[in-house]
């Protein structure tokens, strides 16, 4: 797993956006990237903007590692349909997107971590791999062990968000299931994503 260098704040100010909506962003108080170049702006070429949205659904999924990302690129390539919202649907099968999106943790970071240490069952399996694509009709719960973790139980009570249609959650059991892959008007991002400029990139 790559390990993510930069702090989710530090994205945050590089790309310019509110990433996932948190109230402590530094966004919400200074809409300029880092820097003592931070404060100019100038009109992105075509390039420039189809990076941005490529490192802004990057950011948004924890950072994920470019060659890890592309091959979610290539493989909604290889599958029928519209290429960006394909590409989306499979960001969002990844367990630690679905362990976030449940509510079971506050951050995708933390997702990340979450699933790594071994908190995590799918079908009642034990499993530790971020990355790992669930199925439609898959149950994810939190081990019993954990489900007592002060930082579990904060992120359970949490007004900040709420969970997507295309999960079905038990908070009380700490237990849900993915119905079936989103398209892009379904996933609750906090900021625009537009993966058709990602396609574009990639396509060049």
């Amino acid at each position: 797993m790559a390990k993510r260098e930069q702090a989710k704040y530090k994205i945050d100010r590089r790309l310019g956006v509110n990433l996932w909506g948190r109230p402590k962003s530094p966004i919400n108080k200074r809409e300029y990237g880092p820097g003592q170049h931070g404060q100019r702006r100038k009109k992105p070429s075509d390039f420039g903007t189809q990076l941005m949205a490529k490192q802004k659904l990057k950011g948004v999924y924890g950072n994920i590692g470019e060659k890890q990302f592309r091959k979610y690129y290539e493989e909604a390539t290889r599958q029928r349909g519209d290429t960006g919202e394909l590409l989306v649907g499979l960001l969002e099968r990844r367990l630690d997107s679905v362990v976030y999106r449940m509510k079971f943790v506050s951050t995708v970071f933390a997702a990340r971590q979450f699933v790594n240490h071994g908190h995590v069952l799918v079908n009642g399996r034990r499993l530790n791999i971020p990355s790992y694509t669930v199925k439609d009709g898959d149950v994810i719960e939190v081990r019993e062990k954990s489900r007592q973790i002060p930082q579990v139980l904060d992120a359970v009570a949490s007004n900040e968000r709420d969970v997507p249609d295309y999960l079905e959650v038990d908070h009380d059991k700490m237990k849900g299931t993915f119905l079936h892959q989103p398209k892009l008007a379904d996933v609750p991002y906090a900021a625009q994503m537009e993966p058709n400029l990602v396609i574009e990139y990639y396509s060049r």
